[in-house]
């Protein structure tokens, strides 16, 4: 069977040759008028038919998979709206070759062979995202009960649309003129957390879909509707231990090098989703040449994120002024890098201890940080088509389709600072050091708004363990944390930022049958679509360093209150922060404007007690540093012969694509803003060759090569850029001539159908990628004052890099001086000369016992399913690089100038699937165990650089899911799901797998339970 791929964004031709072009295809269609039988449309190849039971699901797509002409996975729904999981990206786990991301716990990123550069389509047209991407619509965004198949394709065709590394999925929805009989279901269902405080969460979907014969034709409509309500909860303990304290120093009162502690975040995220999708199709059939159908898939998602996060800020000073109770080694192992393979040596790291305030009282600094990240998101599908078969040999197809995606990102993100009573500098004292330096003349000094808590931790046990140290020298209590008076306001982050997406297309494929030898038909087409992305990047940022510039938090204790107290609930800790003060997330959500007057109403009151002019926090305001308007334009034409000779059948076919791209921003020069604008272009011919033999009747084997692009995301083809809060990251400047990689596929399989509903299947793909995304990176100058980096804080960046006006100047100014506005790398991403290779092994096997009936009874309900991948990604010339902490550190070990060479995130080398189900006397139950190795991550929590300078090693982890459903009567069927059993945890390792635990995420145990009716 054949996979049609639609959508996608490519450019138009010259306005000429586009006239050409409809003109050709108009004189195509008047001339083949007079032909003969026609082949039916590609889509009706693979369009489904309602079916029912987890095992004629899985039959069905099996069937598809069999008689297809070039590489397809497809997981079907065993019943409306009923695939294998509730979430996309967890469906489409269930694939050979398929790995997910999650976040919290739940599904988001999908990789296919061990990329995520991938297309997304829905009934075969492209879907736009919310973000900057070109993998399509968000996952979370759309429900599984309004989707009826998923199939993932991974050896395209001619006709396949451009775009996709690892293979093009489309989210198939019921189509009303196959329907046998009229139908009509509801299902609700209700969904636990066992980290949510909030109870049961609500899920509620239903289909309709009927057809009807009359005088004007066969008429048919489905409509899918579903309303859900999630509730997701992780904790992510984190410590940094990147800090270097030398066992020769003879300020310290140890005798050997270690790891102090640098850093301690407690993290607890919670999101909060609402997604009502709406999927529906009509369709009209006048005659049995011409068919018609209008397609609407309407999303809406709401995710709210009322997050916590409680810091130990300024410990890294207090490390020689103490030691630690109790020590690791840790072995950094080898890095390959630029120069070969570097041994990096092993350290002593701290794992227990008390730290203890600084001799002054200054350090270290307790702080609550409350984020209330949301993301809005109204996505539109749509289009109309016609298939028309115009005469015994010419079918014809025409659709224009249109996909929008409109996202508000709101938030109002703060940080509170403790300031500890019992600490030698206290509030008192702070104020009187401002008000002796305002008598001095000395405005300008630096008087801060932070003082010291003695903190405890244990890192033993493989648990990032942390609190206050209640027990120590001018510790705190309880009750004086709880005081709003003894807090103080340090952070007000806002944004109202949008992100606008769109694509609107034309798309016309004609199939022509023959008579001719081996090729029974050609396929060919045109289609025209032009793609849009736009951001407004609506921000505000103000840091508060001063204490006579923070207000108290009884000048604002309205909006106080107490931070969750539960994050023991994932594992048990007893050593944790429990209690806290944060601003209202859910009062920051409804009334954001009322709690920055608030805010500001208290910064009035405390300019009144300190004598400060600090002036209001004003509303967020466009960047135009940060604004951009691309727009691409695409035409592509394609042309495919298909054959079928002895036991060969398949395809063979070149496409081809012109791209034409305008890149709007504006530009600050020497303080001056304007508009700018870049314009580049590019084409490709993309061959594609696919051929499947029939050796035997139940053994098929079959190879496919072809080339496709990936395009650059558009945030890196922007002339805009946007600056980060911290000094470490890059700025990312842009470059609208970046150019798409090229890809060249290649696949080799044999399956062994040695039984009915059952497989055995062998697999071989090698992907090379050229002309490869890398990043050109510029330093900002440093200068080594009394062993401290020191950066330029003035514009412009005469010694490289460039301005981040609101960046925090942090440690790269000397002692006492502190503020915003700091020189920082800059980066730009360019086309390399390299080449990189993805290639592995795919098995699989799907086993039913149905055939036993007589010999096993009861026991041949059973079934099962697994599929193991090995794969490895090899070359490319880009390097992640060490920081100047982690180059200390290597260096006591003999180790200097280290990098490493970039590999592909988020690739498991190693991942397997297990699925057992069992179906039989109205009970269908299914179990499924995912396994997937260590692998690089740049998802590790609050902080937007790389630790050490590399991305995270996310270590081994494998998953539990399961479900069970009874058929009552044939009406009613009731069910229960559990998502994530045994509550796995994640372990994140900082420089390489194994190495120095510094994120850990405690997840929830998700369980689903409701009841379906079928009328």
């Amino acid at each position: 069977m054949k996979s049609t791929a639609k959508g996608k964004t490519q450019q138009p031709l010259r306005l000429s040759t586009n006239k050409m072009v409809v003109s050709a295809l108009a004189l195509a269609i008047s001339g083949f008028s007079s032909g003969a039988l026609a082949q039916a449309a590609p889509e009706s190849a693979v369009e489904e038919v309602v079916v029912t039971g987890i095992r004629a699901s899985l039959a069905s797509a099996l069937n598809e998979k069999r008689y297809a002409d070039n590489l397809v996975e497809v997981i079907q729904a065993e019943d409306i709206g009923k695939l294998p999981d509730q979430n996309l990206a967890e469906v489409l786990e269930n694939v050979t070759g398929v790995q997910i991301t999650r976040t919290a716990g739940v599904g988001t990123g999908v990789q296919i062979r061990g990329t995520g550069a991938n297309r997304t389509e829905i009934n075969g047209v492209s879907t736009v995202g919310s973000g900057s991407g070109r993998s399509g619509i968000n996952f979370e965004d759309v429900s599984a009960g309004i989707i009826a198949a998923v199939e993932v394709t991974k050896s395209p065709e001619a006709k396949t649309i451009e775009g996709s590394v690892g293979g093009t999925i489309n989210l198939r929805t019921i189509r009303p003129l196959d329907l046998d009989e009229p139908l009509a279901t509801i299902r609700v269902q209700g969904e636990e957390s066992s980290l949510s405080t909030d109870g049961t969460q609500p899920r509620f979907s239903g289909t309709y879909g009927n057809n009807w014969s009359t005088e004007a034709g066969d008429f048919g409509f489905v409509g899918s509707f579903s309303y859900a309500e999630q509730d997701v909860t992780a904790f992510r303990p984190r410590t940094d231990r990147d800090n270097f304290v030398a066992g020769e120093d003879a300020s310290t009162p140890q005798d050997f090098d270690f790891l102090p502690i640098q850093f301690l975040i407690q993290d607890y995220d919670n999101y909060e989703y609402e997604t009502t999708n709406f999927a529906g199709s009509f369709e009209w059939a006048p005659n049995d040449k011409v068919k018609m159908h209008f397609d609407a898939v309407i999303n809406d998602q709401e995710r709210y994120e009322e997050s916590s996060r409680i810091q130990a800020s300024g410990i890294s000073g207090l490390a020689r002024s103490y030691v630690p109770d109790a020590f690791e080694t840790v072995d950094f192992g080898s890095a390959d890098s630029s120069s070969g393979s570097v041994d990096l040596g092993s350290i002593q790291a701290a794992v227990q201890g008390v730290i203890p305030l600084d001799a002054d009282g200054s350090d270290g600094n307790l702080r609550f940080s409350g984020d209330t990240n949301s993301r809005q998101t109204d996505s539109q599908i749509f289009s109309a088509g016609i298939d028309w078969q115009v005469n015994d040999r010419l079918s014809a197809s025409f659709e224009l389709s249109s996909s929008t995606s409109e996202t508000s990102t709101p938030y109002f993100n703060t940080t509170l600072n403790f300031i500890n009573p019992n600490s030698p500098l206290n509030a008192d004292a702070l104020l009187a050091n401002h008000l002796a330096n305002e008598a001095a003349g000395e405005e300008s000094a630096y008087d801060s708004n932070e003082n010291g808590t003695p903190f405890v931790y244990d890192l033993t046990g493989g648990s990032l363990t942390w609190g206050i140290a209640y027990d120590a020298e001018y510790a705190p209590t309880a009750a004086q944390i709880m005081d709003p008076a003894n807090t103080v306001l340090r952070d007000v982050q806002q944004s109202q930022s949008t992100a606008d997406n769109s694509e609107d297309a034309f798309r016309a494929d004609f199939t022509y049958a023959l008579d001719w030898k081996a090729i029974t038909s050609v396929d060919f087409g045109y289609r025209y679509n032009e793609t849009n992305s736009k951001r407004d990047q609506v921000t505000s940022s103000v840091g508060l360093r001063e204490f006579a510039d923070s207000p108290t938090g009884d000048l604002f204790a309205e909006v106080l209150v107490a931070g969750p107290s539960n994050f023991n609930d994932a594992d048990g800790r007893a050593l944790y922060v429990r209690d806290f003060l944060q601003i209202d997330p859910q009062r920051v959500a409804s009334d954001p404007e009322g709690v920055l007057a608030i805010l500001n109403a208290a910064i009035v009151a405390n300019n009144a007690i300190t004598g400060s002019t600090r002036g209001p926090i004003s509303a967020p305001t466009s960047s135009q540093s940060a604004f951009f308007d691309i727009t691409e334009e695409t035409s592509a034409l394609y042309g495919q012969a298909n054959f079928e000779h002895g036991m060969f059948r398949g395809n063979v076919g070149l496409r081809y694509l012109e791209t034409d791209l305008t890149s709007k921003g504006f530009a600050t020069l020497n303080g001056e803003t304007s508009p700018t604008s870049a314009d580049s272009s590019y084409d490709f011919i993309l061959p594609r060759i696919n051929v499947v033999a029939d050796v035997r009747d139940d053994l098929v084997v079959r190879a496919g090569w072809g080339k496709d692009i990936r395009r650059p995301d558009f945030d890196d083809l922007s002339s805009a850029f946007t600056f980060s809060t911290s000094p470490n990251p890059a700025v990312n400047l842009g470059n609208p001539g970046l150019e798409p990689e090229e890809v060249e596929s290649f696949d080799i399989s044999a399956e062994w159908y040695f039984a009915e509903g059952s497989v055995v299947s062998v697999g071989y793909f090698n992907k090379k990628r050229s002309g490869l995304f890398v990043t050109q990176s510029e330093d900002p100058e440093t200068n080594l004052v009394d062993g401290r980096y020191l950066r330029d804080i003035t514009a412009p960046c005469e010694g490289g890099g460039i301005f981040n006006p609101i960046a925090d100047q942090n440690v790269f100014v000397p002692d006492g001086v502190t503020g915003v506005g700091i020189c920082v790398p800059s980066s730009q991403r360019v086309n390399g000369s390299g080449e990189t290779t993805q290639k592995g092994f795919e098995f699989a096997v799907q086993y039913d016992f149905a055939q036993f009936e007589e010999q096993l009874g009861w026991a041949s309900g059973f079934g099962v399913l697994a599929n193991y991948t090995i794969q490895e990604f090899s070359g490319g010339d880009s390097y992640w690089t060490d920081t100047s902490r982690a180059a200390t550190v290597f260096g006591s070990n003999g180790a200097t100038d280290v990098d490493m060479r970039a590999s592909l995130l988020d690739l498991s080398e190693n991942s397997y699937n297990f699925t057992v189900y069992y179906e039989k006397y109205g009970l269908s139950a299914r179990a499924r165990y995912t396994w997937r190795e260590a692998y690089r991550s740049d998802d590790f929590g609050s902080t937007s650089s790389y630790p050490w300078g590399f991305p995270v090693v996310q270590e081994d982890r494998g998953q539990l899911n399961a479900s069970v459903n009874y058929d009552v009567n044939e009406n009613l069927s009731i069910g229960l799901e559990a998502v994530n059993i045994t509550e796995e945890e994640v372990e994140q390792s900082c420089v390489n797998e194994g190495a120095l635990l510094c994120y850990q995420g405690l997840t929830d145990r998700r369980i689903t339970f409701g009841a379906t009716y079928r009328f």
